[in-house]
């Protein structure tokens, strides 16, 4: 538990065994790749506390989670980045002959990042992909896109609507698409269609990737790693002074 979210104890590689895992199982479920964002959600959005709740699975995808859980009696081995997984899981898929349905992200960028999954895993099986518009949809297109889902035979849905917007959608929809696995993505789409760049290796391992991916889009970056920002500060003077009533020190 870190700031009371219940991460997975997983590597990188046990958190993919156990996605497996879950689609063999053939019943819905949905993971969640938790960044310190989704966390600042956790406590502010009123929603997100069921979200979190029903979970299967959730990944650390954040350093200052994993440097935050070192201090606590069960650390979480390594930060689970799902820009890195989705390969992964792609690599699964391609051998297990499971198909998987790419929903969101701008138009065109869904079905680029597919192509180039297929030309790195040959045989993996693209069920489906969409770039649904931005703006909320009638009762009949919800009803028509469920449909294509369900009837797309995917094992793994990958879905890129935004934070928390893709991990609400899929909370309120995964039991009726029938699919295995849901996992909300953010990015990963743009990241593999060349349509953004990752940051650095050496940015991603010292916690500073936000600080790249802020200047690469400061008009919408900018409020939220502030907000992000706000959140941690306040966060780590909680722990602190839970550390030092635990010290006796403070009354």
């Amino acid at each position: 538990m870190v700031w009371d979210v219940p991460f997975d104890n997983v590597t990188l590689e046990e958190a993919v065994e156990k996605i497996g895992e879950l689609i063999e199982r053939d019943a819905p479920s949905y993971v969640i790749t938790a960044n310190l964002n989704y966390v600042m959600l956790h406590h502010r959005d009123a929603a997100m506390p069921e979200v979190t709740r029903d979970a299967d699975l959730i990944l650390a995808d954040g350093q200052p989670i994993v440097w935050r859980s070192r201090i606590g009696e069960h650390p979480l081995p390594e930060r689970v980045a799902g820009s890195e997984m989705i390969y992964t899981l792609a690599e699964m898929a391609a051998k297990k002959g499971w198909g998987i349905y790419f929903l969101g992200g701008m138009p065109g960028v869904g079905a680029t990042a597919a192509e180039k999954l297929t030309k790195q895993f040959p045989g993996l099986k693209v069920a489906g992909v969409e770039s649904p518009p931005y703006r909320e949809l009638s009762e009949l297109e919800r009803a028509s896109q469920a449909a294509r889902i369900r009837e797309s035979g995917a094992k793994l849905l990958l879905v890129a609507f935004g934070q928390p917007k893709g991990e609400k959608w899929i909370h309120e929809n995964y039991a009726k698409l029938g699919v295995p696995v849901s996992i909300q993505l953010g990015a990963s789409f743009d990241f593999i269609a060349g349509t953004a760049t990752r940051a650095p290796r050496w940015c991603q391992k010292t916690g500073m990737e936000w600080g790249y991916r802020m200047m690469t889009d400061p008009k919408r970056l900018i409020p939220r790693y502030w907000s992000n920002a706000t959140f941690l500060l306040t966060a780590l003077i909680e722990d602190w002074k839970r550390a030092v009533i635990k010290w006796g020190m403070w009354e």
